[in-house]
């Protein structure tokens, strides 16, 4: 299984980026998916999680209402729309795939970064000030 995060790139405060992660294999629609992030000197961070049929999502308190997940199970894509981007938003963007979702209901998804089991190479966001 590979994931492959892309859509990175430099904005202005205020700006919109959309970013995708598309995933190998045939079971991407069992999977329940998340992004996450890492800024610079800090700890890996939950940002972003959907269900395996995208019924259900989280989000963190400090992107809601700003940032929007969403998957097209047959495309075997994930994506995450960021909207009012703001300098606290830059960091390192992973996208992540739980396979255990499987065994649970559709609803499920995870926010802790240890549950998750494939990982992609993640892509860079940078918002200026």
């Amino acid at each position: 299984v590979q994931l492959q995060a892309s859509g990175g790139g430099l904005v202005q405060a205020g700006g919109s980026l959309r970013l995708s992660c598309v995933a190998s294999g045939r079971t991407f629609s069992e999977w329940a998916l998340g992004w996450f992030r890492q800024a610079p000197g800090k700890e890996r961070e939950i940002v972003a999680a959907i269900s395996r049929r995208g019924g259900s999502t989280y989000y963190s308190e400090s992107v809601k209402g700003r940032f929007a997940i969403s998957r097209d199970n047959a495309k075997n894509t994930l994506y995450l729309q960021q909207n009012s981007l703001k300098p606290e938003d830059t960091a390192v963007y992973y996208c992540a795939a739980d396979e255990s979702a499987k065994y649970y209901s559709d609803s499920y998804w995870h926010t802790g970064a240890d549950e998750y089991d494939y990982w992609g190479q993640g892509t860079l966001v940078t918002v200026s000030s």
